[in-house]
């Protein structure tokens, strides 16, 4: 390798792209164009990067087998940043095996770190933890080492475990300080600041209070009957049962958690329930038989039963009632909401579990991305929207067999 490439390589994995540039921007070998797709890639010109590292993985050809495995997995990064998610997840297996049978263990964890966001993004939480605790990131260099841990984050607050990734956060922190990358401290820092933001409002005998994932967290370890507004789900104990595909019996049980203990009005029932303003005898029959199927599904934890003007929760082994909002009432929170259980959702799906017209919902996840809250992947009717991860890149790929020093 000569100087200009190697120096070029010590550019980028320090997160400096314009200066890895400089050297190689006019030549036409393959480590070269290898280095300017990455280059391209941390300058987010993504379907540019993608082209390079084809053209570089071609150059390198068969007798270069771990060069064109680093070309296979930086290619596989950038068509994650893309959204891409359409190609082979053995593709991108069988370089990391390569990678790693040939010695090269900065780039086999790398890979393997690339596969578990891979597997975070399509909403496969458990294996991507999985796939993660698989990466071997001992003596690894501390930035492979932060980004291992943003990753470890970002599964354990969409999982509710704020407290796990709180501690995964420190210690992405510490290597991030380590690696003295600024864009990679910065990272860390938008991830703490996601984790210490208001996620909820609690309503609770008529007293409101902001909540983070940590006071979220510990709620739902008590015995209290929670209504969640933020998952439509109902939680009480052990117990949690999805409310999203009945959004009507979510919004009568809604109401009816936010009267107790007093007795919720038929009309603020039907209201929110149906959208209709005006009671009438159809009303109060399509209510009537509403209320019976949500008796049915929460029979082990409470009962509802008619009152003179309405209808009144009553809760078996616990007296607390809360609801759970997102922090405020614009259409955005209620999406961010949703989106925040890292599962990839279709705007029809968003539309039904709000209530809302499939058009607003465009509307509003239009502005979360434009916002850099939310993302989505896949195309036409596979599309599907989540919140936008902690970090775009994993980490600058290197293209050495040895980590650059400082």
């Amino acid at each position: 390798m000569d100087s200009v490439v190697e120096q070029a390589a010590r550019a980028l994995a320090v997160g400096d792209p314009l200066r890895a540039l400089k050297g190689v921007a006019l030549r036409e070998d393959a480590p070269a164009l290898a280095l300017r797709g990455i280059a391209m890639a941390q300058l987010g010109e993504l379907g540019v990067a993608r082209k390079l590292l084809l053209r570089a993985a071609r150059n390198f050809g068969p007798a270069d087998p771990v060069a064109r495995a680093r070309c296979t997995v930086a290619e596989a990064e950038i068509a994650l940043a893309d959204r891409d998610l359409s190609r082979d997840e053995r593709t991108l297996g069988s370089a990391v095996a390569l990678l790693a049978a040939h010695g090269d263990r900065v780039n086999a964890a790398h890979g393997a770190l690339v596969g578990a966001r891979r597997l975070m993004t399509l909403g496969k939480l458990d294996q991507a933890e999985a796939a993660l605790a698989g990466v071997n990131v001992v003596r690894a260099p501390p930035h492979l080492v932060a980004s291992a841990q943003l990753v470890a984050a970002e599964i354990a607050t969409r999982c509710l475990a704020p407290r796990r990734a709180r501690a995964c956060l420190e210690k992405a922190r510490n290597a991030a300080a380590r690696a003295r990358i600024p864009a990679l401290s910065a990272e860390v820092r938008v991830a703490l600041a996601r984790l210490n933001a208001v996620a909820a409002r609690q309503l609770e005998a008529g007293t409101v209070r902001l909540l983070r994932l940590d006071d979220i967290d510990a709620l739902f370890r008590t015995h209290a009957f929670v209504v969640d507004a933020c998952r439509r789900e109902l939680r009480a104990a052990t117990a949690r049962t999805s409310l999203v595909a009945r959004p009507v019996l979510f919004e009568l049980l809604r109401v009816l958690a936010e009267a107790f203990p007093a007795e919720a009005p038929r009309a603020a029932l039907i209201e929110r329930a149906f959208g209709l303003r005006r009671v009438n005898e159809s009303a109060r029959v399509r209510l009537r038989v509403e209320i019976g199927r949500l008796r049915k599904l929460i029979a082990p934890l409470a009962e509802i039963s008619a009152g003179t003007a309405g209808f009144v929760l009553s809760l078996l082994g616990t007296e607390r009632v809360c609801v759970l909002s997102p922090p405020s009432d614009d259409d955005g929170d209620a999406l961010l909401a949703l989106l925040a259980d890292g599962q990839g959702w279709s705007t029809s799906a968003l539309a039904q579990a709000l209530g809302k017209s499939q058009r607003s919902v465009q509307r509003a996840l239009g502005m979360l991305e434009n916002a850099g809250k939310a993302t989505w992947f896949g195309r036409g009717r596979g599309r599907r929207w989540q919140t936008s991860a902690f970090s775009r890149f994993a980490t600058p790929l290197l293209l050495v067999a040895n980590p650059p020093r400082g």
